[in-house]
């Protein structure tokens, strides 16, 4: 027999509550993506919303209540399952635990779990019954994108796509007895490791789609690997997947469907009233307090790819370079949430941009060391599509780096070339410094080894905000620091 199923999807959401004006039309917001969901609710019979991770961090909003608004914001959004994503950790797995139980939502996760005795810390799936059909949800989440919750002692995850591909086996073996008749992958891995998942289920599974999230990745149809659609709604509330599914319930598969991309606007999307209420009320109270003017910039600054060097990136750097004493200042590229900055820069547009107060750490590294970290940050995954760690790089610092050579051509500070031997002064925030063996590639022993590392800033917001008083009128910095020569070099 064929039924049809209406799957709805975001993912990455980060906060993006308000509408935005573009191109003189209104676009994005949660008051308007609840009026599309509610409308494809009373359309159609069988419908479910999934999130797909990150629904924290990124807005004025949500970081001034640590994600209890965004969960009430959710709650009134009214998803049907949630998966956890990366963000979802930034206040800490406690808080998390906390504002699980504020959700009126199920958060589901397969495979975060206490090392003390492997037990899971969410449910790992979620059946649904919908028209006689039973639909199981699968969260997956893997430690390369999961580097937050190596802060935490007690807490373990799956290591890889492997690991993730077993797991996900597992649990649909335990459940054939329930004649699930479709299976849905909730991920926020990225579409790189979507699909290496994917190639490695084996079609007894019986997993029928990835909904998956992370890498922001825009898609004009979904991607298929090993028979199984993958797709991802790129990032915010700009847009919303939709598959319309016909299931053959005789033999638990796909028989057609159909997969859009639906942006949210007025014309297709009337608005949730009393969302919008909740929103402006948030929104009213974050706009008295943080509306003070920080610094005027010359030009209005982007940063619009993580993995290249930015002029956003470049004024972030040498904000924390310049300000303590270092000969060089690491900031992490996803550390700038937004793409833009300027030309007038308020508190609140801070908070917005750079929404971090973890300590930043001073480490000693050889010259061998840092040359070594450098190449590991430049290898092919960072110019391939897949989410990698970047670096933006404080003043004085240059390197040129050839990808088809895979190797690092020169490297100075001030204009002096670095010796294998001689010992730096680098600076990376906290988060960056817990992974440094997982985006670096440095053993962080042997780093010690070099002369004890040290908190030299208990809070990297403080930093910015006090170099950007301090800063009237700031320039952009013009000069090339990390050279990348895509094919041979000059």
């Amino acid at each position: 027999m064929l039924k049809k199923l209406t799957l709805l999807h975001s993912n990455d959401l980060h906060g993006d509550f308000m509408v935005e004006e573009v191109n003189e039309q209104l676009v994005g917001g949660v008051s308007m993506l609840s009026g599309y969901v509610d409308q494809v609710r009373r359309e159609e019979p069988n419908v479910l919303y999934a999130i797909a991770g990150d629904m924290f961090r990124g807005s004025l909003i949500d970081s001034e209540y640590q994600g209890i608004s965004t969960i009430e914001i959710m709650n009134l959004l009214g998803p049907d399952v949630v998966t956890i994503g990366n963000h979802e950790v930034d206040y800490g797995l406690s808080h998390l635990l906390f504002i699980e139980k504020c959700a009126s939502f199920p958060i589901i996760n397969a495979n975060m779990y206490l090392t003390l005795n492997h037990r899971r810390l969410f449910d790992s799936h979620k059946i649904f019954e919908v028209d006689g059909m039973k639909i199981l949800f699968i969260g997956i989440l893997t430690e390369d994108v999961l580097a937050q919750t190596r802060q935490e002692k007690i807490i373990g995850s799956l290591v890889d796509v492997e690991d993730a591909a077993q797991e996900v086996t597992k649990i649909c073996n335990a459940y054939q007895t329930e004649d699930i008749d479709f299976t849905v992958l909730l991920t926020h891995i990225g579409i790189e490791s979507d699909k290496k998942l994917a190639a490695r289920l084996s079609p007894e599974t019986g997993v029928d789609i990835i909904i998956g999230g992370h890498s922001h990745t825009l898609l004009n149809e979904p991607v298929v690997v090993n028979n199984i659609p993958i797709v991802q709604a790129a990032s915010g509330t700009d847009q919303i997947g939709r598959f319309d599914i016909w299931v053959d319930t005789d033999t638990n598969s796909i028989h057609s469907y159909e997969w859009q991309l639906i942006s949210i606007t007025p014309e297709n999307c009337p608005k949730n009233e009393a969302l919008e209420n909740l929103i402006l009320h948030y929104h009213k109270e974050t706009e008295l307090k943080y509306s003070r003017i920080l610094t005027h910039f010359a030009d209005v600054y982007t940063h619009p790819e993580r993995n290249q060097e930015t002029m956003l990136g470049k004024i972030f750097a040498d904000a924390f370079g310049n300000t303590l004493g270092l000969d060089l200042m690491l900031v992490g590229s996803g550390s700038i949430r937004e793409e833009k900055l300027g030309p007038i820069v308020a508190y609140k547009d801070l908070l917005r941009i750079f929404p971090f107060s973890d300590p930043i750490h001073r480490v000693h590294l050889t010259g061998a060391q840092l040359k070594h970290a450098l190449k590991f940050i430049c290898r092919d995954e960072a110019f391939t599509g897949d989410h990698t760690e970047y670096y933006q790089f404080s003043e004085g610092f240059y390197a040129e780096y050839s990808v088809e050579d895979h190797e690092l051509l020169s490297l100075s500070i001030d204009g002096e070339e670095i010796p294998d031997d001689e010992i730096l002064n680098v600076g990376m925030q906290d988060y960056h410094f817990m992974n440094m063996r997982y985006f670096l590639d440095l053993d962080p022993a042997e780093v010690e080894a070099n002369g004890r590392s040290k908190v030299i800033a208990s809070k990297a917001m403080d930093v910015v905000e006090e170099y950007f008083m301090d800063h009237p009128y700031i320039v952009g910095p013009e000069e090339d620091r990390m050279v990348i020569y895509r094919w041979g070099h000059a």
